[in-house]
């Protein structure tokens, strides 16, 4: 690694895993941590970066929204096989802007729209019927319309103070760099594998 600034190396990285062939390089681990202190990963994908952090959308009512407004401390994870890359991400969260959310929920798909109204995200339902009937009735409310973005449904910021890089190297012996924030700077640190 020739630079020491981590949001570059990922920049670099990404584009790696891109000509490797990586299916789809945004997918990214999120965990969280609940009310009980339970650990709870999932994957979600990212949608923007730079040296502000890393942006998801999601529901705010759903589980990992909740988490998040109890702790708002996460942890991301990209595996990029072809390349033999793992990117380690560490740090709190906010939302983004109205306008961010505003601006991303007006270039997703009309479909991926009405679902953001249709779904109650993570909440239980009693069949796939009532998913259905919900997704229908907000195709009539917004026939012949833009779709608007649901109050409850925006960008998640992850602000890191953590990003370690981990190369896979032959005889296990892989590289890690740890980047760990200290103030405005970032510090530097080679981790044994």
């Amino acid at each position: 690694m020739k630079s020491t600034d981590p949001f570059s190396i990922f920049r670099d990285w990404y584009q790696d895993a891109m000509a490797a062939g990586t299916p789809d390089p945004t997918i990214m681990t999120l965990a969280t941590v609940n009310m009980d202190g339970s650990p709870t990963a999932r994957i979600v994908l990212l949608k923007s970066n730079d040296e502000n952090g890393f942006v998801f959308y999601t529901n705010y009512k759903s589980r990992k929204s909740q988490d998040l407004e109890n702790n708002s401390r996460a942890a991301l994870v990209f595996h990029w096989r072809e390349p033999g890359y793992q990117i380690r991400i560490e740090g709190i969260t906010e939302k983004v802007s109205t306008e961010t959310s505003d601006r991303y929920f007006s270039s997703r798909p009309r479909g991926s729209q009405l679902g953001a109204w249709a779904s109650q995200q993570s909440q239980e339902i009693p069949s796939k019927a009532t998913l259905d009937e919900s997704l229908k009735r907000w195709e009539t409310e917004f026939r012949d319309q833009p779709v608007p973005r649901p109050p409850h449904w925006g960008g998640c910021r992850v602000i890191p103070d953590r990003i370690e890089f981990w190369s896979e190297r032959e005889d296990r012996l892989h590289e890690r760099m740890l980047f760990e924030k200290a103030g405005p700077d970032w510090i530097l640190k080679r981790l044994a594998p």
